[in-house]
């Protein structure tokens, strides 16, 4: 049983929101994902200034997923009282310059102490053409964009002792905020893979009560890399060629490797969250 989602439909009142990467009401999107310590990292693995950088970049893929612009922000920050002041101006360069790139304004928050680094942030964006995940249809292609599978081999890497490099995928993803909004018109519905492809596909086929089949082999410890951040697409077969021509215009590189067919979808990875 997935306990996330059980605890999710209990929001019954709320479905109308609940479901895509953030909250659509009228042209605003609001968002919001934790970064625990223990949880989504360890302090050992990241200095204060990646840790504030991730947190946040996290935040905004919401946003870049739903064609959104990013506006403004508030952080929840929970932190040891060992944390001496440099670290603490660490953290909130980190903050600072991943909001600084997609020009967002920090408006508030709430900060407490805590046994550990905790960082909780809503981040409040802006579209006139919002890409939900609903809109599937039946022999639609799903692709992804980029290479996926990076993030779990650092993972994997830093778990066994290792040491991340700045501009590794773990601690540094990038979005495709351009290519998503290049590609909007031509897109039926899509997400970020946040929890795996295998994973992030089952919610698409929830979403829109399909399956899909295979058209490419994924192997399952790319299919369940977590953490990519790169995006999820679906879109009509005849749109394809046009979409390599937005891919190659923006220098971003997407594969298919699934279409949408009746039934249902079974995820064989497992739940990274509980």
């Amino acid at each position: 049983m997935n306990v996330e989602n059980y605890f999710i439909s209990t929001f019954r009142s709320s479905r109308k929101h609940i479901g895509d990467d953030g909250a659509c009401i009228g042209e605003w999107v609001y968002s919001k994902d934790v970064f625990f310590e223990n949880v989504h990292f360890k302090r050992r693995w990241l200095t204060p200034y990646q840790i504030g950088y991730k947190a946040m970049i996290v935040n905004i893929s919401d946003a870049i997923a739903m064609n959104a612009t990013p506006k403004y922000a508030l952080l929840g920050v929970a932190m040891p009282r060992s944390m001496s002041l440099h670290q603490m101006d660490e953290l909130s360069c980190g903050l600072q310059a991943a909001a600084s790139e997609y020009g967002i304004e920090i408006i508030g928050g709430d900060t407490i102490g805590n046994s550990k680094l905790d960082l909780s942030i809503t981040v409040i964006s802006q579209t006139s053409n919002p890409l939900l995940r609903r809109g599937l249809k039946k022999g639609d292609i799903i692709a992804h964009t980029g290479t996926i599978g990076k993030s779990a081999k650092e993972l994997k890497y830093l778990l066994s002792g290792g040491k991340t490099h700045t501009k590794s995928r773990f601690a540094a993803p990038v979005l495709r905020q351009t290519f998503v909004s290049q590609s909007r018109r031509y897109l039926r519905c899509g997400m970020d893979i946040s929890d795996g492809l295998f994973s992030d596909i089952g919610k698409l086929c929830s979403a829109n009560r399909m399956g899909i089949r295979f058209t490419k082999k994924v192997p399952k410890k790319i299919g369940c890399s977590g953490e990519e951040y790169e995006m999820l697409i679906a879109f009509s077969p005849r749109r394809l060629q046009t979409l390599r021509r937005v891919a190659a215009r923006t220098r971003t590189a997407i594969t298919p490797v699934a279409c949408a067919v009746r039934g249902s979808y079974i995820n064989r990875c497992k739940a990274h969250h509980f």
